[in-house]
Formats: structure tokens, C-alpha cells, sequence
């Protein structure tokens, strides 16, 4: 008998496939579809009556964003047709996407970098932006309000695709600001510093002087000095010396040498410290700073610049700071290196005829001598010797170089003679 009932093995069910459900993506569509039957039909009517709705924007504009006020009184316009053309190719993106995108790009791009040269906050010209967006939202409702009402509820379906183009936009108009705006920080920072270059030089034309004097927002009249700073390679951190009790400091990064523009006052002591003395410059341990003599106006920077270099060829390899003022004698010999090798040769050059040892202790015993106001007490306890002795090297040496201590005239060769060598043989 066969069975009554099949089984599942026997009679296998046929496999189900699920159906699409069109119902729901057919309604979508027409609703999309009718959403962009309302929205061109607002947005023709917009662009239509875009001269209007340029008006109303540059009004609201005047009245919400406090910045746009100036621009608006300069050039009014200029202005409006910017807002215009802007207008003009929202409203037609709203028509034809794809064929305006590039052209409203365009535009978008052009306010951006347009009020970035002219200085305009970019918050207020994202704010401006934004109430166009607005604007032109407000009259598609508007219109649709008008003319069907029943319709209004069909652009809540293309209000995300009309936002979305303001905030895309509004990103457009950012980048551009921001690359214009860098590139005015260059081309300022560039011509800062080849106008303190030139000052530096000495090669600034007095025309150029006022502004020189308002890039570096320094007086052009005021008292400076120079500071020339160089790390010998140790810290590498060139033109970290802070000039305390400065008016005012301008700081040029070179090569090697960074050098300080040291505004001091207008009376030329108001940026000096209490005690009428420089102002003090500070920097890294091994940093050699050099600091140049005051000198009136913009016009000298040049002069106090060679100053200062003068002064820093006195520092020691390990650093320190070294003030022209204060060691005149040695920027004579420094300024003038063929002079002072000369003399160097003249009057210590006897003094080659003895051993290199013997030589360095006679040397260095004149040096400590004149460094304790030609006392042999003193002398003798810097170098761990007894007075005597410090009488009898200096008698050796008068001696051998046939100079005589006593004689102000070869006291002074003498001194500048162990300078020039201590200088100019390191």
C-alpha cells in the first residue's frame, strides 16, 4: 500500500523566494519625484526675482553681521554683486546639480579668498554665507506656501540635499580663506624679514625706512643697539637670548647669527635698567652673545649690526656675553685683525726665541698682572706663586721684549699685543 501521507524526504517543498516589496520604493520615488516637481518649481520662481532676494540678503546682513558694515560702506556695489552671483549659483544648483556644481565652487571659492585679502573675519563671512542659505530656503517655502500650499510638506524631503550644499560650501569658502590667509602670513613674514635684512645690512634706502618702521612697528627715530647671538653649535637654539628691560626686541634668524633689533626708548634710556645700564640679554649656557653700542634711528641698524658682530668675535668659544662698551681696546684690535697681528708680532714676537712652556708662563703672568691693576700680591695668588716670583717673570719679560712696564706708552702695546693674541689665535 502506499502510504497516505508523504514525507518530507520523500516530496522535498519547492524553495521559496522572497519577493521584492516594490510598494514601498515605488512610493518613495514619487515622493521624491513630486519633492523636486515643488522644488524647481520654488527655485524658478527665485531665480526670477534673484534681485529682490539680493536685497533682502545684503539688508539682513548689515543688520546681523556687525563686520560686513564697512565692506558694505566701501563698496556697496561690490558686494551686492557678490552676493548676487553667489545667490544666483545656489539657486541654480537647486535646478541643475551637477551642470552648476563646478561654476558654484567656483564662486564659493573666490568669496573665500577674496575676503581673506581684504581682511574680513572669516566667522563673519561664514555667518554672511549661512544667512543667503537661509534666505533661500525661506523663499522656497515661501513661494510653495503661496502658490500650493499643500505641497509645503514635500520639501521637508529635499530640505537635507539644501543644507547639505550650505554646509559644503561653507567648507569651500573655509579652505580658501585659510590657504589665502596663509599665504598673506608668508609673503608679510617674508617681507619682515627682508626689510630687517636690509636694515641689518645697511643697505635699506631711506624710502623704505617708514615702512620698514611699520612692518617691524618700531619708530623710526628711536635708539637701538644690536644683539647678536650664536650658539657655537652646543645648544642648537639659536636666538633664545631674552633682552631683559628692552623697550621692544625684533628678532632676524640668519645662518649662524641671529641678531636682535633692541628697540631702547625714546629717550634712549627707557628700555635701559635702573642703573643706566643696557639692557641685559639671557640665553642658553654656551650661547655666545655679543651686544653692540646705541646708535640713533632705523638708519644706523646697519652700524650697530657690525657693532654687535664685533662684539661677538670677543666671546669666548663657551659662551658668555660680551658688551662692546665695555671692552673698547679689544674691538680696536678685533675691528682691525691685520693691525693687531701685526702689533702682536712686534711686541711679543721676541718672545718666540723661548721654550713654548717658559714662553706661556711669562705670558700668563703679564696677563694676570695687568688684570690685577699691576699688583704682584694679587697677582701671586691667582697664580699660586709668590709675589717675588711674579716680579722676576715680569722683569724676564721686559727683557726679552725690551718694553718696560713702567713706560705708559709700551704698557699699552703690551696690553693691546696680549689681546690681539688671545683674540686672534684662538
Amino acid at each position: 500500500m502506499h502510504p497516505a501521507v508523504r514525507t518530507r524526504t520523500m516530496a522535498p517543498r519547492p524553495a521559496v523566494t522572497a519577493e521584492p516589496q516594490p510598494r514601498t520604493r515605488r512610493v518613495r520615488s514619487l515622493i521624491d519625484a513630486d519633492a523636486i516637481r515643488v522644488l524647481h518649481r520654488a527655485a524658478r520662481v527665485l531665480m526670477d526675482d534673484l534681485a529682490e532676494l539680493t536685497d533682502r540678503l545684503l539688508a539682513v546682513v548689515q543688520d546681523q553681521e556687525p563686520a560686513y558694515r564697512a565692506a558694505v560702506e566701501s563698496d556697496p556695489v561690490g558686494v551686492w554683486q557678490e552676493m548676487h552671483r553667489s545667490l544666483r549659483h545656489s539657486v541654480a544648483s537647486l535646478l541643475d546639480p551637477r551642470g552648476a556644481r563646478d561654476g558654484a565652487r567656483r564662486c564659493s571659492w573666490r568669496i573665500g579668498a577674496t575676503r581673506a585679502e581684504q581682511g574680513l573675519p572669516l566667522d563673519a563671512v561664514l555667518h554672511a554665507f549661512r544667512l543667503g542659505g537661509s534666505l533661500v530656503w525661506q523663499g522656497l517655502v515661501e513661494e510653495t506656501s503661496r502658490r500650493a500650499p499643500e505641497d509645503v510638506r514635500l520639501l521637508v524631503h529635499v530640505a537635507a540635499d539644501v543644507w547639505h550644499f550650505v554646509d559644503e560650501h561653507c567648507t569651500i569658502v573655509t579652505d580658501a580663506y585659510r590657504q589665502v590667509e596663509r599665504q598673506l602670513a608668508w609673503r608679510r613674514e617674508n617681507n619682515v624679514r627682508l626689510l630687517s635684512a636690509a636694515l641689518l645690512d645697511g643697505t635699506s634706502r631711506i624710502a623704505d625706512l617708514p615702512e620698514t618702521a611699520r612692518a617691524l612697528d618700531m619708530p623710526e627715530n628711536g635708539r637701538y643697539l644690536v644683539v647678536a647671538v650664536a650658539d657655537g653649535g652646543r645648544t642648537g637654539a639659536r636666538g633664545a637670548a631674552v633682552v631683559r628691560g628692552a623697550a621692544r626686541v625684533h628678532w632676524h634668524a640668519g645662518v649662524e647669527v641671529d641678531y636682535g633689533i633692541v628697540l631702547l626708548g625714546e629717550d634712549g634710556a627707557a628700555g635701559q635698567g635702573g642703573d643706566g645700564s643696557p639692557p641685559e640679554p639671557t640665553g642658553d649656557l654656551g650661547a655666545r652673545i655679543g651686544v653692540g653700542g646705541a646708535v640713533d634711528g632705523l638708519a644706523s641698524v646697519g652700524e650697530a649690526r657690525r657693532l654687535a658682530d664685533t662684539a661677538l668675535r670677543m666671546c669666548p668659544p663657551d659662551g658668555g656675553t660680551i658688551r662692546l662698551t665695555e671692552h673698547l681696546p679689544a674691538a680696536l684690535v678685533v675691528s682691525s685683525p691685520e693691525l693687531g697681528a701685526t702689533l702682536a708680532d712686534r711686541v711679543l714676537g721676541p718672545l718666540d726665541r723661548v721654550e713654548p712652556a717658559d714662553r706661556e708662563v711669562l705670558l700668563d703672568t703679564v696677563a694676570t698682572w695687568l688684570a690685577c691693576d699691576g699688583s704682584a700680591q694679587r697677582a701671586g695668588e691667582r697664580l699660586y706663586c709668590h709675589r717675588n716670583t711674579v716680579l722676576n717673570r715680569l722683569r724676564r719679560f721686559e727683557q726679552l721684549t725690551g718694553r718696560s712696564l713702567a713706560r705708559p706708552t709700551d704698557l699699552v702695546e703690551i696690553s693691546l699685543a696680549l689681546t690681539a693674541r688671545r683674540l686672534l689665535t684662538r
